[in-house]
């Protein structure tokens, strides 16, 4: 899978954070930059998975001689097991250059009750949302920009998510360079809260800063699938 030297990696949810970020990153109007669209579907029979396929899109933003500058891949939702077959696989297809390994920008808004432990408020202004940052791999320019505009992850936290903690342990394995961006929804779980939408707004600004895009908040639509119900299978205990 052909990218761009800079991927936003978004896993597509209920919720509908992905599709909002990924409607509302753009080129920017003093850019050249052009858009492009494209699908993958690939296969999971090597995991011995015949019936479901590592499904999703990506988006490029190509400059005016057709180098691809920044690309957006937005991966369907699958649950464990399939969700670490799936996600190795896509990280596999999108390093498939060794030489020239992508760096991996991935944004998570994290509901409260999955971020476990104690968040002290370390910045002058308690009023903007926090937006933790993880960094793995070398300290480029990039990695270097976005620590400066957020908030190292206490030790004292652990979140317990299904992607963030696949896609954690996937990245450090590889030795993929990634820096993940975490927003909590606090007490704000309505999608319709001005404060939800400043959460993604400020993820949003960071992610436009570090691509060259430009982030639009007029453009965050959010239209959350209903849910048809919690899976009460009890594996999924093992998972928070």
């Amino acid at each position: 899978m052909k990218v761009a030297p800079i991927v936003v990696f978004l896993f597509k949810d209920d919720e509908g954070f992905a599709a909002a970020i990924l409607q509302a990153l753009h080129p920017n109007t003093s850019s050249s930059f052009t858009r492009r669209e494209e699908p993958f579907d690939h296969s999971l029979e090597p995991y011995g998975i015949k019936h479901v396929k590592a499904s999703g899109s990506v988006s490029h933003f190509v400059d005016e001689h057709g180098a691809y500058m920044v690309s957006i891949v937005a991966m369907e939702h699958y649950e464990p097991p399939v969700l670490a077959c799936a996600l190795n696989e896509v990280l596999n297809k999108i390093t498939a250059d060794k030489s020239s390994l992508p760096t991996l920008l991935v944004p998570f808004l994290v509901e409260s009750s999955k971020v476990k432990g104690q968040v002290k408020y370390l910045g002058s202004d308690e009023s903007k949302p926090l937006i933790f940052g993880i960094r793995i791999g070398q300290n480029t320019d990039i990695m270097q920009a976005l620590l400066n505009k957020t908030q190292e992850l206490p030790s004292s936290l652990w979140i317990q998510h299904e992607n963030f903690a696949s896609f954690l342990h996937f990245v450090r394995v590889m030795q993929l360079p990634t820096f993940l961006l975490i927003g909590q929804t606090s007490q704000y779980l309505d999608t319709k809260s001005s404060k939800h939408h400043e959460i993604i707004h400020a993820i949003g600004e960071i992610l436009a800063s570090a691509t060259g895009l430009q982030f639009s908040e007029e453009r965050v639509v959010l239209n959350p699938k209903k849910k048809s119900g919690e899976n009460k299978e009890p594996w999924r205990a093992l998972y928070g």
